[in-house]
């Protein structure tokens, strides 16, 4: 591991002497035009995040337009540092690493739409169940490195920022339509206008697919997803003395899917890789979002700006899926019975719909959760300019309280000629019966100062939280409290951080070091994650030719793992200590194009590699761990070592086409060295995507696109339960109208 940091450190040294050296062949250094943001934007533009002291990316709007993507994991491919485990093929619940971290459900990186943490509990339940979809979103940023600690609570691998479709300055109509392949359909609506006192948006999404996977005996395995988001801002006249705006959204969604944790045994897979098992007939997934936020900007010149948001989020759902079986008295995890079919056999017949079975056979769990997540934040942003100085301030305050409310029971089956037959209805309340709350206060502050060519962002951020779980119990569904308990953790700490950015004549450099924080369980005296983090990089640019190149590692004091269904677990969620570990790895990014100085025609190329390396320092666990037994040097589970991906574009003033490749290393399921073993791994795939556009005025456009183009057949997970497939071939058209 640290030998391959020192080779990785010293490639880097020479690459930056080199162009150090030749730097009549470089363009000019960036200057950066100092702006105080939005309140709901980290960087807001591609040009200042490739000139903050820490790494950042921009997924511009015309990037998200190119392919019309719907799967935020496609959408994130492009960023060097991303690593995305997929799980359902249509991207509904994105399991997202940035740099090495845990990607289970996307739980150890802070997730925020337009600045407002969005996860449903972010600190006392962040599994995110519930994500925005990114099909309505106008761009979407990913920070990580030192500047980072102005986002949190989540502070290792780094944060990423969706930005929804802003108020337009003045009347604007969109509508994007498309069909395909498994009856996929997308209706996607919005108009807005601005005048001198008053501005609104009204967006409208609805995104449906039939699925690709075939249950036995029939049925549908898809989704249905509707999203509406209203926003409405009043703000003073443009010759007002102090500027004010105050803006209010309301976001609405809802989701059904026929999704299962049910996958398939390996055998199978590699006969019938998109076959879904006659046990998994009656899951289904239902949830509902409503988010509130009220956003009031405090403009008192072009230097000093206060803004402040007050949130609120409720999200619903309920997951009903097959859990466990039953048979003569001795119970079995669907997640054992699919790894080991043949000690199981009796099971995996009645599960797979072969045979029939006794009343109270098989499980069906109700997942069901309710979520909130609500607080006020606030911004104070003020800059002025010395003699041969620039001076920016930045200080936040965040007050926040978020519940998960789980309110479980199980309903039992019997499987009778392949069909499932309830046979004992479950009490609600009887399985899950708790609360876990969180109470946290966060500040930080970020002061920037830039001399000469040097820009330097110290930084601290101060989290405080109070992490609680009330267990009523499962013989008591009504909450009385007669078998009550109840767990408190308290955490206080301090998140310093520090970057730079300097600009020689011809290129940049940058980097930093930070610490790295994620919240604990509530079991009274568990210890936070912890990390300190450290990265350099250079961003440079050579006529048509630009790039970057950053080398990171996060030296883990304290790696924590959760206990989740979704990665394999028993669901409880609580959360375990995984030691020592060392992660670090290389990040590059290189943009060209191919046709410089046509007017006709632009043939743009950008490719992305992103190398991570993973050490567990310390030995720990037993065979029933999530994990697996750890010893120390071995690698992390879940972490692709090697992936790439490259995006070429033929643009006119007419139409477009547009490829994607990329490329995914295999990864580890179980924490160990050397050669990964059967059944303990997701295989190396590699995927083209396709899109295109024609437009036939200034108003309409024919779109098309192709996902997975050489219907590659690809192994995504062996969790929560089984193998399951990738998205295949599927072919898409539509149109789009813009006024």
């Amino acid at each position: 591991m640290k030998t391959n940091l020192s080779i990785f450190f010293a490639l880097w040294t020479a690459l930056l002497f080199s162009q150090q050296q030749d730097t009549t062949a470089l363009g000019t250094p960036v200057t950066l035009n100092e702006v105080v943001l939005e309140a709901r934007v980290i960087f807001g533009s591609k040009f200042v995040a490739r000139n903050r002291t820490g790494s950042s990316y921009y997924i511009s709007p015309e990037e998200i337009e190119k392919f019309n993507y719907t799967d935020v994991s496609r959408v994130l491919r492009a960023v060097p540092g991303v690593n995305v485990v997929e799980e359902d093929g249509f991207g509904l619940r994105p399991n997202i690493s940035l740099r090495g971290t845990s990607p289970e459900r996307s739980a150890k990186i802070t997730l925020m739409e337009d600045g407002v943490l969005i996860a449903p509990a972010p600190y006392s339940a962040p599994a995110a169940y519930y994500f925005p979809t990114i099909a309505r979103m106008q761009a979407v940023e990913v920070l990580k490195g030192s500047s980072q600690v102005q986002y949190g609570p989540y502070t290792t691998g780094g944060a990423l920022n969706m930005l929804s479709t802003e108020v337009p300055e003045s009347f604007g109509a969109f509508l994007n339509t498309s069909y395909g392949s498994f009856q996929s359909a997308r209706l996607h609506a919005q108009f807005g206008d601005s005048r001198k006192n008053f501005g609104y948006a009204i967006e409208y999404l609805n995104y449906s697919s039939d699925g690709f996977k075939n249950l036995d005996g029939g049925g549908d395995t898809g989704f249905n997803k509707n999203d509406l988001v209203a926003k409405f801002r009043v703000n003073t006249s443009p010759e007002a003395k102090i500027g004010q705006a105050l803006e209010l959204k309301f976001q609405y969604s809802d989701e059904d899917s026929d999704e299962t944790y049910l996958g398939l045994t390996q055998d199978d897979f590699e006969a019938e890789p998109f076959r879904r098992y006659a046990g998994s007939q009656e899951d289904l997934m239902t949830t509902e979002h409503v988010q509130f936020t009220l956003t009031h900007t405090l403009d008192f010149s072009e230097n000093f700006r206060i803004s402040t948001v007050a949130y609120r989020n409720d999200f619903k759902r309920n997951w009903y899926k097959l859990d466990y079986l039953t048979l003569n008295g001795d119970r079995e995890s669907i997640s054992d019975i699919l790894e080991d079919p043949i000690a199981f056999d009796t099971y995996y017949q009645v599960v797979s719909g072969a045979a029939d079975s006794p009343a109270d056979a098989l499980s069906l769990k109700n997942n069901n959760r309710q979520y909130l997540s609500t607080g006020i934040q606030t911004k104070l942003d003020y800059h002025w300019t010395g003699k041969k100085t620039f001076h920016d301030i930045e200080v936040g305050l965040r007050y926040h309280y978020d519940d998960e409310d789980r309110f479980q029971w199980l309903d039992d089956y019997a499987m009778v000629n392949s069909q499932l037959r309830l046979t004992t209805e479950g009490i609600p309340g009887t399985d899950a019966n708790r609360i876990s709350d969180a109470r946290a206060f966060a500040a930080f502050t970020m002061y920037k100062i830039k001399t000469g060519n040097l820009t330097l962002t110290p930084g601290l951020r101060y989290e405080n939280m109070t992490l609680g779980r009330t267990n009523y119990g499962s013989s008591d569904p009504n909450r009385t409290g007669a078998d009550i308990s109840e767990r408190e953790n308290q955490v206080d700490i301090f998140i310093p951080g520090v970057g730079f950015n300097y600009n020689f004549e011809k290129l940049s450099v940058f980097g930093g070091v930070h610490k790295g924080f994620a919240p604990p369980g509530s079991e009274e005296g568990e210890n936070p994650e912890e990390s300190i983090n450290y990265e350099l990089g250079s961003r440079f640019a050579l006529g048509e030719f630009s790039g970057e190149i950053v080398g990171f590692f996060n030296d883990y004091s304290n790696l924590l793992g959760s206990d989740l269904a979704a990665s394999g677990g028993t669901g409880t969620l609580d959360q375990f200590n995984a030691g020592a570990v060392n992660v670090g790895g290389l990040e590059l990014l290189l943009n060209y194009n191919l046709l410089p100085g046509n007017a006709k025609w632009n043939l743009p190329i950008t490719f992305s590699y992103t190398y991570t390396d993973t050490a567990f320092q310390t030995d720990f666990g037993s065979e029933d761990d999530l994990w697996g037994e750890v010893t120390a040097g071995d690698e992390m589970p879940y972490i692709s070592k090697h992936q790439w991906n490259a995006t070429l574009s033929l643009e006119h003033e007419r139409y477009e086409i547009n490829v994607n490749a990329r490329y995914t290393g295999a990864f580890r399921t179980q924490a160990g060295t050397g050669p990964i073993p059967d059944g303990e791994g997701v295989a190396s795939n590699f995927i083209l995507d396709f899109a295109g556009k024609y437009h036939v005025g200034k108003h309409l456009s024919l779109t098309a696109n192709i996902i997975n183009l050489l219907d590659e057949t690809y192994l995504v997970s062996r969790v929560p339960a089984g193998l399951r497939p990738g998205h295949p071939f599927g072919a898409f058209a539509g149109l789009q109208l813009r006024y």
